[in-house]
């Protein structure tokens, strides 16, 4: 659906004056009134116990808590069925909005989004979209463009190890499940890049988000193919790094003659990054969107000024900024929040207090 084009300064600070993402303390809780009747928010995870998955709780909490509304987290294993119900209980419930937080078919959930929009309850998405129905706000850096910042700096790095040349040889690239919309989204970022050098072919391994497969596919794939591996790209180095690490330790060599890059961080990330076994990895923001998936929901229903298509929403200093709001290209109807990212440690040091991985650090 099409929205209309705004680009009012004033409706754009008034969002960014709630949701700019800073410390939140007591003082800003108790200086924001109370709704007279608690709302409910629904929110459906996958893999917990993940940090990037962790930090979504705690920021979407944190931001629900200074609101006063009730969060209500599940567990959706994945799994598609299992997702739909948690929908169809949050309804009995009487949620008010729905966080859509982690699913792998991102298709096979439709239905529920349907039944959602049908019930007139809003949608917030964060880590990826469900790819129909409405989703009112989509909120995430782009998985294709960054990992393309990521092929970029993977690139350059090979460069750096062959005298600024990039040499013939095969890149090993291990993926996530690749029924996911992100696994899809991440080998386009990624081939977008690397499949301008025809001297590199590119084999891929199914990590399947775990360190488990991750570290038998890349021992496989080590060796098959042995000394013709000039790279390793990871697609998200914070589930599938350690893994990668391992079988390549484990075959002997060295990590770093590896130039490994890839997009999501964690505090996994970046321990690999001070031990010198990554050259790079695009920290992808996971406080910032759930805290804003929360507030903009509450402002759906509370009728407040939200973002519109067009907007530029801006907070100086942040990492995540300037993020554009666009029409989504996910959801049959909806908008999409992009945000942006760093590339650490080549942008930003990995100690940079405004990554959510030292932010949270008490977490692990």
């Amino acid at each position: 659906m099409k929205r209309r084009l705004l680009t009012s300064l004033v409706l754009t600070s008034v969002f960014l004056l709630t949701v700019s993402l800073g410390i939140t303390t007591e003082a800003n809780a108790a200086g924001r009134s109370e709704p007279a009747e608690e709302m409910t928010f629904g929110m459906v995870i996958k893999y917990p116990g993940t940090p990037y998955i962790e930090a979504f709780i705690h920021a979407a909490q944190e931001k629900a808590d200074e609101l006063g509304i009730r969060l209500i987290v599940r567990d959706g294993e994945g799994d598609a069925h299992t997702i739909m119900n948690h929908m169809d209980t949050f309804m009995v419930q009487g949620i008010s909005g729905f966080i859509m937080a982690g699913a792998v078919d991102q298709r096979a959930i439709v239905p529920g989004v349907l039944r959602l929009n049908d019930a007139g309850i809003p949608i917030t998405a964060i880590d990826t979209s469900p790819e129909g129905g409405r989703v009112d706000y989509f909120i995430s850096a782009d998985v294709t463009t960054q990992s393309a910042k990521a092929a970029e700096a993977f690139i350059q790095g090979l460069r750096d190890r062959h005298n600024g040349e990039v040499p013939e040889g095969v890149v090993i690239e291990i993926t996530g499940d690749v029924r996911d919309m992100f696994t899809r989204a991440a080998t386009e970022g990624f081939m977008s890049v690397v499949g301008q050098y025809p001297q590199l072919r590119v084999v891929q391994g199914d990590g399947q988000w775990n360190n488990i497969d991750s570290h038998e596919r890349a021992t496989d794939l080590l060796t098959r193919h042995g000394d013709d591996v000039v790279g390793v790209y990871v697609q998200t180095p914070d589930i599938m790094g350690p893994g990668v690490v391992e079988a390549i330790i484990g075959a002997g060599k060295d990590p770093a003659d590896f130039g490994i890059t890839g997009t999501w961080m964690g505090p996994e990330g970046v321990e690999l990054i001070e031990r010198n076994h990554v050259l790079g990895i695009v920290a992808m923001p996971a406080y910032v969107p759930a805290q804003m998936a929360v507030d903009l929901l509450y402002r759906i229903n509370k009728g407040e000024p939200v973002p519109q298509l067009g907007d530029v929403l801006d907070d100086e200093g942040a990492l995540w900024a300037p993020a554009r709001v666009l029409e989504s290209p996910w959801a049959d109807e909806g908008l999409y929040i992009e945000l942006q990212a760093p590339v650490v440690p080549v942008e930003v040091p990995v100690d940079d207090p405004r990554l959510w991985e030292n932010r949270l650090q008490h977490l692990w």
